[in-house]
C-alpha cells in the first residue's frame, strides 16, 4: 500500500473520533455501530474484537467480515473529495466510512444511510 498515514493508524484510534461526532449531533453510538456493520459486516463481537486488538487501518477492511455491495452507491464529497472518484481501494473504503458517518452526524435516517 502507499504511504498513506492513515492506513497505518488503529481502527481503534478513529472510532471514538467517530463516536464524538455523532454524539454531538445527537446520534447514538448503537446507530454508528449499524452503519459501520452495514458497510464492513463487523457487528457485536467482531467489532469489539477489531476494537481491542488495535488493527490498523487497512487490516480493518482487509479482514472486513462482509463488505456489503450496496456501498458501491455511496456517493458526494468527504473531506473535499468526491467518493465515487477514489480510485485507490483502501482509500476509497475509508472514505464511505466517512461519509457514511457525516451523514448520521447530519440527521440523515439510518433507512436512507443504509441505501434501504
Amino acid at each position: 500500500m502507499s504511504g498513506h498515514k492513515i492506513y497505518g493508524m488503529a481502527f481503534a484510534r478513529i472510532y471514538p473520533m467517530y463516536v464524538a461526532k455523532v454524539k454531538r449531533k445527537g446520534r447514538s453510538t448503537g446507530e454508528l455501530d449499524q452503519v459501520i456493520a452495514w458497510h464492513t459486516g463487523y457487528a457485536g463481537a467482531s467489532l469489539d474484537a477489531a476494537l481491542g486488538d488495535e488493527r490498523s487501518m487497512e487490516a480493518f477492511f482487509a479482514q472486513a467480515p462482509a463488505l456489503n455491495p450496496a456501498r458501491e452507491l455511496v456517493t458526494g464529497k468527504v473531506c473535499g473529495v468526491q467518493v465515487e472518484t477514489v480510485a485507490e481501494p483502501l482509500m476509497r473504503e475509508i472514505r464511505i466510512l466517512d461519509k457514511l458517518v457525516d451523514e448520521l452526524a447530519r440527521g440523515r435516517s439510518l433507512e436512507k444511510i443504509l441505501r434501504a
